[in-house]
């Protein structure tokens, strides 16, 4: 148990397991619903039928008329030589029999009930010629109770011999639309009677199921009749073409069902009825029983998915509902990807099984699960997915780039170290020369248009080389890279992004400028090192930020361009980091509260210096480094040839107050 437990508190500890079982649970459930749902509501149970009609007379492969069956109707042209139309003329019949049983077919089917008697020398001659066949007979015989009264059955029983028995009972739904084959009856004396066209297959040596089975429906070409039929006609008619007349070869090998094509007698509503315009909409009972004679003694497989199966069908469609509802999409794109499922559901059950297999399974239920899955996971995981893609797209798309909100939305386990976590990180800070001053001159509006342009600007830069703006503090932009996700080269790209910045802010301060807005240079300073970086602050405010020594040095950095006349400083742990990128130094610093000197660089715009100058001055800088006589007249010349390169400004100076060597110890930050 406790350790049933265990794995029961991992899994909730597991949201994405915890997701999965559930899915997995409601795709079960909703395919059992969707299943009883189409049992027991009749609105979909009418629904389920109605499709599974619609394929039969719409999509059904068209066959041959079948060779086993032949149909022998008592149809109006036979009608006109009797006096009377009911009961059929029994003399007639009698007729019919003998000349039929002559031509040796492999089985009589007579669909007609003797329950009562009739011109008594007529019915004489049918009971002796039914007592006389040869040929393996069935007769029609109905329960009392049912459509006869016990009168009748009584009559029926005496006229017909009992082992020319079996039950005419069709089986037909609440709309008296034909679609079982029903197994048989019992007399009321006990005896069990298969029915009759269990007992045609029986007579044939066909096992059948003792069981209702679903009629198998078939297409004749052209809407024409599946089976054979010819009109019931005998010696003496003038009417029609008495069978005698006909060759043997043509009832031979064959079933021969006798019964009525009247339009007002036993006619019967069949699954082609979807078409009204379908002449196979109706059709009399007599066709019914050949139809499921035909699927018997031809052995045809059930084309309807069993329960379980259709349940199976319903779940695999229901877990693919629940698996959709596990991702959080836009709701086009959820909408879409329902409606491509419920079309495939569709198409897979009418196009491939039903057409290609001749397989029919029920197509209301799997639409049922898939939706209903969709909807109860989707209402379950997907509102909390969908609340904290929100968070952090909001709490993130204003300083990462969409491609790492992104990475967090799909991962938010990325966040699980939002509490405080120590990284390697690149971090950049600038900062506008007198900022403050302008913007005490200058009328309110023109500020927050400067600042919100300039501002707009600079993130733009930073999230182009895929860094997080942490913060902005006035004017200043303090910038991370390699938090909170893993950042490829993090190095390079804070240094090409401190690159871009300048060659930003250089075009836009000229461009304010020229509006008559004295904006300052934008000094940047770039160093690498480990902090902690997470959610800091109150219990009322939060900030998701980086704090340590590496950002306290980064800020110094900025400020160092004051000293050195320069608009960018990258320290020496900063430079190591990056790659294809040209640095000259500028010196080492002792900053203000510090016992070890930083060496700092300058990085440079590609292009921006030509190869001998760097070398020049790379010269030079070494010379002062090592403290050689000749650094000061090496930086004279420098400076006469490059006199507005504040870099080279700054060094000569030092060199000629008589200061050597490139430590520069700083008294303020």
């Amino acid at each position: 148990m406790n350790g049933f437990l265990a794995r029961l508190a991992a899994l909730r500890r597991n949201k994405t397991a915890l997701n999965a079982a559930t899915a997995i649970v409601i795709a079960l459930a909703m395919a059992m619903l969707a299943m009883l749902a189409v049992d027991r509501i009749s609105f979909l149970t009418g629904a389920d039928r109605f499709v599974r009609d619609w394929e039969v007379a719409f999509r059904s492969v068209p066959e041959d008329q079948d060779p086993n069956i032949l149909i022998l109707s008592v149809n109006e042209q036979t009608m006109q030589n009797f006096p009377y139309r009911s009961p059929l003329d029994r003399g007639f019949l009698a007729d019919l029999l003998t000349t039929l049983d002559a031509k040796h077919p492999r089985a009589i089917v007579i669909d007609y009930l003797f329950d009562q008697p009739t011109e008594p020398a007529k019915d004489a001659k049918l009971r002796a010629a039914l007592r006389a066949l040869k040929t393996p007979t069935v007769v029609s015989y109905f329960n009392a109770g049912s459509t006869v009264s016990a009168d009748q059955t009584a009559y029926l029983e005496k006229f017909v011999p009992q082992n020319l028995w079996a039950s005419a009972n069709l089986g037909t739904d609440q709309t008296d639309t034909a679609r079982w084959i029903d197994p048989g009856r019992k007399t009321p004396s006990g005896r069990q009677l298969l029915s009759v066209q269990r007992r045609a297959a029986q007579l044939l040596g066909v096992q059948t199921p003792n069981e209702r089975v679903p009629i198998i429906w078939r297409a004749g070409k052209e809407r024409a009749p599946l089976f054979s039929e010819m009109t019931a006609c005998v010696t003496g008619m003038t009417t029609c073409l008495p069978i005698g007349f006909l060759p043997p070869s043509v009832f031979q090998n064959r079933v021969v069902l006798i019964g009525s094509n009247l339009t007002l007698v036993d006619q019967h509503r069949t699954p082609f009825a979807t078409d009204p315009s379908d002449p196979r909409a109706t059709i009399p009972g007599v066709q019914i029983l050949a139809y499921g004679i035909s699927q018997f003694i031809e052995h045809r497989s059930q084309p309807e998915l069993t329960w379980w199966e259709d349940f199976l069908v319903a779940l695999l469609f229901g877990g693919l509902g629940a698996w959709l509802g596990l991702f959080d999409y836009q709701l086009v794109l959820r909408t879409v990807a329902i409606t491509s499922l419920t079309a495939a559901i569709w198409a897979l059950g009418v196009f491939v099984l039903y057409e290609r297999f001749g397989i029919i399974a029920g197509l209301i239920a799997p639409t049922i699960a898939l939706i209903g899955s969709f909807a109860a996971v989707e209402s379950i995981t997907g509102l909390d997915a969908r609340r904290q893609r929100t968070f952090i797209r909001n709490s993130f798309s204003l300083y990462l780039p969409p491609k790492f909100v992104q990475q967090i939305e799909d991962d938010p386990s990325i966040l699980e170290n939002l509490g405080g976590v120590r990284r390697e990180m690149s971090l950049l800070f600038t900062d506008i020369q007198g900022f403050t001053t302008m913007a005490e001159r200058l009328d309110p509006k023109d500020v927050g248009r400067v600042l919100n342009a300039y501002l707009d600007g600079m993130t733009g830069v930073v999230q182009k080389y895929d860094g997080t703006v942490d913060k902005y503090i006035g004017d200043a932009v303090f910038a991370l890279w390699n938090a909170p996700v893993d950042i490829e080269d993090f190095g390079t790209k804070a240094v090409r992004c401190a690159l871009d910045m300048d060659a930003f802010t250089e075009t836009f301060r000229a461009k304010m400028n020229a509006e008559g807005i004295p904006l300052g240079m934008t000094r940047i300073g770039v160093h690498a090192g480990a902090a902690a970086v997470g959610n800091f602050g109150s219990k009322v405010r939060l900030s998701y930020t980086a704090s340590g020594d590496a950002v306290n040095a980064a800020s110094r950095l900025e400020g160092l361009n004051k000293t050195f006349g320069t608009r960018l400083c990258v320290s020496d742990a900063a430079k190591v980091l990056c790659h294809g990128i040209t640095f000259r130094p500028m010196g080492s610093v002792i900053l203000k509260g510090k016992t070890e000197a930083l060496d700092v660089w300058e990085p440079l715009q590609d292009g921006s210096v030509s190869d001998e100058f760097l070398k020049r001055y790379t010269t030079a800088y070494e010379a002062v480094r090592d403290h050689k006589e000749c650094a000061r007249q090496m930086f004279a010349d420098l400076a006469g040839d490059f006199p507005d390169d504040p870099l080279i400004a700054f060094h000569y100076e030092r060199l000629r107050e008589g200061e050597t060597g490139v430590k520069i110890k700083m008294t303020e930050k």
